[in-house]
């Protein structure tokens, strides 16, 4: 590991100028879990020449209940989000995807705000948060703003946060219909997602008002299958019709080969797991 300096800022004002002032050499660190694993390999693109420790940051803590919008504040800890009764009662296809993550040991260190800023193409959060509509919450020197979570990465490792930004929190508008995370995994818990799919359906009795299908680990980003969701929305779901939309989400992936899996089987894992999931939503 090479030499960095090393930054504890007492303010959310002061963390967003270090970062500005190192203008992209800069890395943040919060729970670690990725990123001293990361640098003690050497497997960043190019070795940060500071860190900026955010744990002090108070403005990043917490669950709030704002009527309509749970807001989950980036150093949120996974086992806060697995272990919290408003996210369990409120979002508990969240807390359920939280549930499978890591050990218990790492889900207390790890943040929810890491795990989305990280950018692996398999983290486990961001399928079910972009089909819950989440919007990100991103601070700066100059103020802040907010977008939709879908656009919030860019590429593997890669998100829209330029020097001196922040992510502060995900607001996460209370579910009108069904939701669920289904992950594909060698062991049930404590590994990295070979396939994951986010669902989200607003339903009037048998009818799709309207849909989210979002894949994780089958595309350089968190991937919404736009074609599935079309299919399901304005019709009358039946086996027939969610084994068409699984279909379809299978030929959006695109999967590659690597040592957890090959790319056809990914493929056909994110059709079985859609239409799975579809199912449990409509209780076939």
């Amino acid at each position: 590991m090479k030499p960095f300096e090393y930054f504890a800022p007492a303010t959310l004002y002061e963390a967003c100028h270090l970062l500005a002032a190192h203008k992209g050499e800069a890395r943040v660190i919060a729970g670690g879990t990725d990123l001293l694993l990361k640098m003690k390999a050497g497997a960043l693109r190019a070795d940060p020449k500071a860190i900026v420790n955010i744990k002090r940051l108070h403005e990043l803590r917490g669950l709030a209940d704002r009527q309509s919008v749970i807001g989950i504040g980036a150093l949120t800890t996974l086992e806060e989000l697995r272990g919290s009764p408003l996210v369990r009662e409120r979002l508990p296809a969240l807390a359920e995807a939280a549930n499978t993550m890591a050990s218990v040991q790492i889900r207390n260190l790890a943040t929810v705000g890491g795990n989305l800023c990280n950018a692996a193409p398999s983290a486990d959060l961001a399928p079910i948060l972009i089909a819950l509509e989440a919007v990100a919450v991103i601070s700066s020197p100059s103020g802040g703003r907010r977008l939709p979570l879908d656009e919030f990465f860019v590429g593997p490792g890669q998100t829209v946060l330029t020097p001196g930004e922040l992510l502060l929190a995900i607001e996460v508008p209370l579910p009108a219909g069904r939701s669920a995370y289904l992950k594909h995994s060698p062991r049930q818990h404590m590994d990295i997602a070979v396939v994951g799919v986010g669902l989200a359906l607003k339903l009037e009795a048998d009818r799709c008002e309207s849909a989210r299908v979002v894949l994780g680990a089958v595309a350089p980003v968190p991937w919404r299958a736009r074609r599935a969701e079309e299919e399901l929305t304005g019709s009358r779901l039946n086996p027939e019709r969610i084994s068409r939309a699984a279909s379809l989400a299978a030929e959006e992936a695109m999967p590659i080969d690597d040592v957890r899996g090959s790319a056809w089987y990914r493929r056909r894992m994110v059709e079985v797991l859609t239409r799975r999931g579809l199912m449990s939503l409509m209780r076939i």
